[in-house]
């Protein structure tokens, strides 16, 4: 295969958009969880929920601010790598950026350093509205991006002109497109749902070594228990999302079945190593009928095969049929986790299962992974198009870039970003290994209560601290 500066810039888009999205997948709940534990703080008066906010608030400040600047690469590229993609739909994909800076950016700037450094300086009404308005800008932040990308899988609302130029027709249609409000809460959701399991992971591994047992308690609770909520309306939205896509790019559709033949009924593939060079399934495990039942909810529907399609005009087959796997897998996972944990904790059993502990502990991933996956699913699965039907990624990229100019930035770009993320993931790692810690005393509306000085990692007196408000089960 030959190593080509679009292949390199493709990789390299992919190796920086892949890092850059596990941050925004974290903050974007977190800063919900933050706004949630403040109200509860000021609706009950514990002093265990200010005790958990201060303790996630830092570690959302390290993960937001690696995802701001993993971010700033991802918009250079576009004019170093991806000059004619921003040159043709500058006119439309520039004003959705703008309204991201002067929408959401200008919440988070505004309100993040009282969100951080407010905490003594002002009411407690005003210190949850800052943390209000710091969850809505990182939602409006996901919101047009996903306008955006949405746009870019199914673009409306334009019109071609003679220099291949995309001109906007019409913002209702691009801003409020049918695609965008099942894709958007799609993310948003994968969002909530990736920190409630980052939560719950922390809390079952205070619980395992018997550390800030209160605490770990309501995280362990609170965020099971919104999974339990959230991870099957998920999986509904995701049908939403997989209707759309079956309606609109019928070639992804058919590439993450792995269907290459016409079929009706269609059966369901379940596993298989799909082989492009025989447009065949080798070692498939199918399901009679479920295919029609999945794309179209009828058992007799007629499915498309991708041998309908030009091979130039079909997505990678072996990406998006793995990662859509994996994703749904990982989903399931968590759906038995999550109402599995729920059940237990109304025994008030779950602190006397450590197998249940141990895994919700090593869950952590999974909402990364499925979030990782199903991006994949979605990105690849759009090839060859960068614009869905319109323009082609090999049109959009920068012409007359050498494989040495973009191999050399790749690897600068790996370097860098390994240093990064290693040193982030160490940073937060120390944080939730520290644990909370309990306020001492309780001061006057807008002054704040005391900092301890129990901080250290092998000291247990925050949980005993919090033991009188919060109580034990």
């Amino acid at each position: 295969m030959d190593v080509t500066a679009l292949m390199l810039s493709r990789i390299q888009f992919a190796m920086t958009v892949s890092f850059h999205i596990i941050f925004p997948a974290f903050t974007v709940g977190l800063a919900a969880w933050l706004c949630l534990l403040e109200a509860m703080w000021m609706a009950t008066g514990k002093p265990v929920y200010r005790s958990l906010s201060d303790f996630w608030r830092t570690i959302f400040a390290v993960a937001f601010g690696l995802g701001v600047v993993s971010g700033i690469v991802l918009a250079f590229q576009f004019g170093t790598n991806w000059s004619e993609l921003s040159r043709r739909t500058g006119a439309i994909q520039g004003p959705l950026l703008g309204y991201e800076s002067f929408t959401a950016f200008a919440l988070e700037a505004s309100f993040f350093g009282v969100m951080m450094f407010g905490r003594n300086r002002v009411p407690r009404w005003a210190y949850l509205f800052a943390c209000l308005m710091v969850a809505l800008g990182t939602t409006m932040s996901a919101f047009w991006i996903m306008v955006n990308n949405s746009w870019m899988q199914w673009p409306v609302g334009y019109r071609m002109l003679p220099s291949g130029v995309f001109e906007p027709t019409d913002w209702n249609a691009i801003i409020f497109s049918s695609v965008v409000w099942v894709r958007f809460p799609h993310m948003l959701m994968a969002a909530y749902v990736t920190s409630a399991f980052c939560i719950a992971a922390t809390g079952a591994w205070h619980l395992l070594r018997g550390r800030f047992k209160a605490e770990a308690r309501i995280m362990l609770r609170m965020s099971l228990g919104l999974a339990a909520v959230l991870v099957p309306a998920q999986l509904i939205v995701g049908h939403l999302v997989g209707d759309y896509v079956h309606d609109k790019q019928p070639a992804k559709f058919a590439a993450i079945e792995a269907r290459w033949e016409d079929e009706q009924p269609a059966s369901e593939v379940l596993i298989a190593w799909p082989n492009e060079k025989t447009e065949s399934n080798d070692y498939a495990i199918s399901i009679p009928y479920l295919g029609s039942l999945i794309a179209s909810n009828s058992l007799t529907s007629r499915e498309v095969g991708l041998k309908n399609f030009p091979v130039a005009d079909r997505p990678p087959v072996l990406v998006p049929f793995f990662a859509f796997r994996v994703m749904v897998g990982c989903g399931l996972l968590m759906l038995a986790l999550a109402w599995y944990g729920c059940i237990q904790i109304g025994r008030q059993r779950l602190e006397h299962q450590r197998w249940l502990l141990w895994a919700t502990f090593l869950s952590f991933p999974l909402g990364f992974v499925t979030t990782l996956t199903g991006w994949y699913t979605a990105e690849v699965g759009r090839q060859p198009w960068t614009v869905y039907g319109q323009l082609r990624t090999a049109d959009a990229a920068t012409p007359f870039l050498s494989p040495g100019q973009v191999a050399a930035t790749l690897i600068l770009f790996c370097v860098v970003y390994t240093v990064i993320f290693s040193a982030g993931v160490v940073y937060i790692y120390r944080l939730l290994r520290r644990g909370p810690a309990a306020p001492e005393s309780e001061g006057s509306e807008g002054t704040n209560l005391k900092r301890p000085l129990s901080m250290a990692g092998d000291s247990d007196r925050g949980t005993e601290a919090l033991a009188a408000g919060e109580g034990r089960s």
